[in-house]
């Protein structure tokens, strides 16, 4: 987002593009108060972006009545409820973006390719493409699942600090879905240890037995994602990883490229 700088007119344009001031301030505000947690008070606020308090105020005042940010009893703010259906019709749009990208990963590794989102605590597949194999890997789009056991919630937590990895495993627990599905916050961390070395990220039997998936997440995506492909573990063999994976990250970076772009994904 566009830096802030105090001004006497909220809604006059700014920058070379014509924006109006006042909408980029306010998607600023609610974007530091993601940042944040998604609670903040108005003069944390106002440290971070560094407008004035009167301005802000006014800002949430009709954030507020919009519906998209709450004022808590507390009299700090909270993101609203409005923002849900944004956010949920956003998802669905970025799992359509993506389809084009994920059927070229098809094409070029043969296996059936994902995209998935964190959502909260857990992982949510938000697209995917097929193999063309008879033998292929199938997960429904909406499906959630659990990150600890999944190559996309590696990648998705990979650089996520490691108090706060704790902390969403002591909230999700971490149950076994095979004999080799990490049990423990400690094992995790290892493995999110060697994604960050190696660059992609594996499940080799962790979340079904003889399926293997390799992933990486999309840099620099509007809100955490990854991509992946999924297939027999015959088929998605140690060999067959040191092809996939450079296609992988190929296809995550022009995925990300398409997104950061004014124009949105063409494929």
């Amino acid at each position: 987002m566009p830096s802030s700088h105090a001004s006497t007119s909220d809604s006059k344009p700014s920058g070379a593009g014509g924006g109006v001031q006042s909408l980029e301030r306010a998607f600023d505000l609610l974007e530091r108060m993601a940042d944040a947690g998604g609670e903040v008070g108005l003069s944390e606020l106002s440290a971070s972006s560094g407008l004035p308090l009167p301005t802000i105020h006014r800002l949430m005042r009709t954030l507020v009545l919009c519906g998209y940010v709450r004022q808590q009893s507390n009299r700090r703010y909270a993101l609203g409820p409005r923002l849900i259906r944004l956010g949920e019709s956003a998802s669905r749009l970025l799992g359509t973006w993506a389809r084009p990208y994920l059927q070229r990963l098809v094409e070029e590794t043969g296996e059936t390719a994902n995209m998935a989102l964190l959502d909260g605590d857990e992982v949510v597949y938000v697209a995917q493409v097929p193999s063309k194999h008879s033998m292929r890997m199938f997960t429904e789009v909406g499906r959630r699942v659990l990150p600890h056991s999944t190559g996309v919630g590696k990648a998705l937590l990979a650089h996520t600090p490691a108090d706060e990895v704790r902390a969403l495993l002591a909230r999700t627990g971490m149950p076994a879905a095979t004999d080799k599905t990490i049990t423990t916050p400690d094992g995790f961390l290892d493995a999110l240890e060697q994604v960050r070395r190696a660059g992609y990220a594996v499940d080799d039997n962790e979340q079904e037995i003889g399926v293997r998936c390799l992933a990486v997440p999309v840099p620099d995506s509007p809100t955490s994602a990854a991509i992946s492909i999924s297939g027999p573990a015959g088929r998605v063999t140690e060999a067959a990883t040191e092809r996939i994976v450079p296609i992988l990250q190929q296809v995550a970076k022009e995925l990300s490229e398409a997104l950061a772009s004014s124009g949105g994904p063409t494929g």
